[in-house]
């Protein structure tokens, strides 16, 4: 989606907000003819850095902090995904032991 494209999607959403974020790296759009064009994991993440802006009023200066730990927890969340699908790989015995051992450990 070109930007012209995104800010009339996003409402309230200005140019030079836009751009901003683009150049802080919180948004990374490709670049084609001079244009941005915006992905879908572009928009989910413009409409992201406007949610902690605007619905959690969280500072220009802290959007990055917030955006990294974010990422951290988005980074995680696959790891034991890919973790959950490798335990689900294991014959039953072993499962077994696993889920005893998790029990035990809290």
């Amino acid at each position: 989606m070109r930007e012209a494209d995104l800010l009339k999607l996003i409402s309230g959403l200005r140019r030079a907000e836009l751009r901003r974020w683009v150049e802080y790296g919180w948004v990374v759009p490709e670049r084609r003819g001079g244009d941005y064009w915006f992905r879908e994991i572009d928009v989910a993440r413009v409409r992201l850095v406007g949610q902690i802006r605007r619905d959690m009023s969280v500072s220009e200066a802290n959007v990055a902090t917030v955006l990294s730990l974010v990422d951290q927890v988005y980074g995680l969340r696959n790891e034991l995904r890919r973790l959950a699908r490798a335990v689900e790989a294991q014959p039953e015995g072993v499962r077994k032991s696993i889920a005893e051992r998790l029990h035990t450990e809290r």
